[in-house]
């Protein structure tokens, strides 16, 4: 009986796996941002999928507001809540703004996203970007113990025709890739400039306005947006995050349609 559940795990597992070596489009992170990309294109029929180095899909959404777990959005993402089953309330404070159960809403969000054919993988890292004819062409990964053990061990790589980087606060990735290629990203500076402190209102509207291509192939959403073109954090409220992960599938599939 052990061997046949083990059998069944790793058989599923690696045609899986091996189903998503070319991607259409492979996101780094599985916060708010990415999973709200992932349901976009998978949606449009891009071949997509996110690759999460913790083991639970959402990012940071789930903690909430210092492990609150309720966050705000703004009215105007009502529609899209209804859409993805997620239950809301009007703020008491403000009607022009919801509140949601941060739990929920990573949970529905994640559920979307694979229904709608994005795959997620979870417990691994990408350390490296695949950097070809001038332009981001994969993505290079490990398990994410292997990389918090310090063991030399290679990793493996998946093709993809653009990646988004959704990562989070520090853009690691963005970061990495351009010290590693000697590049300039499309920034006032030519490299990344960093996050600055918090400004609810203004953080909220430039993450959406940093959501971008900042290099041929590669894009960047929600905080790493922000980190990358030196904008402010807005804390518990997602709906620039939400905005963000949309803007990136419409900017990725624009794309997409030139390359063909």
């Amino acid at each position: 009986m052990e061997a046949i559940i083990s059998k069944s795990i790793i058989e599923s597992f690696f045609k899986k796996l091996i189903a998503n070596l070319n991607l259409d489009c492979a996101i780094v992170g599985s916060g708010p941002s990415g999973l709200v990309c992932a349901y976009s294109l998978a949606r449009a029929g891009i071949k997509t999928a996110i690759f999460e180095k913790r083991l639970k899909p959402g990012g940071g959404i789930t903690g909430g507001a210092m492990l609150f777990n309720e966050i705000l959005l703004p009215d105007s993402l009502s529609d899209f809540l209804s859409e993805m089953g997620i239950r809301y309330k009007k703020s008491e404070e403000n009607p022009e703004f919801i509140v949601c159960d941060s739990v929920e809403t990573a949970a529905a969000l994640t559920y979307k996203a694979v229904h709608a054919g994005a795959n997620i993988f979870n417990g691994i890292t990408v350390e490296d970007l695949i950097f070809k004819n001038k332009k981001v062409s994969g993505i290079v990964i490990n398990w994410t113990e292997v990389i918090s053990a310090g063991l030399h061990v290679d990793p493996l790589a998946i093709e993809a025709k653009t990646v988004l980087d959704a990562g989070g606060h520090d853009a690691e990735l963005t970061a990495k890739f351009a010290k590693k290629a000697g590049i300039k990203l499309n920034t006032k500076t030519g490299s990344i400039i960093g996050e600055k402190p918090m400004w609810a209102e203004e953080g909220e509207k430039s993450t959406i306005e940093n959501t971008a291509e900042v290099f041929p192939g590669l894009f960047v959403s929600g905080m790493a947006a922000n980190s990358v073109f030196g904008s402010f954090r807005m804390g518990p409220i997602f709906g620039g995050m939400i905005y963000s992960g949309l803007k990136a599938a419409e900017l990725i599939i624009s794309s997409l349609e030139q390359s063909y």
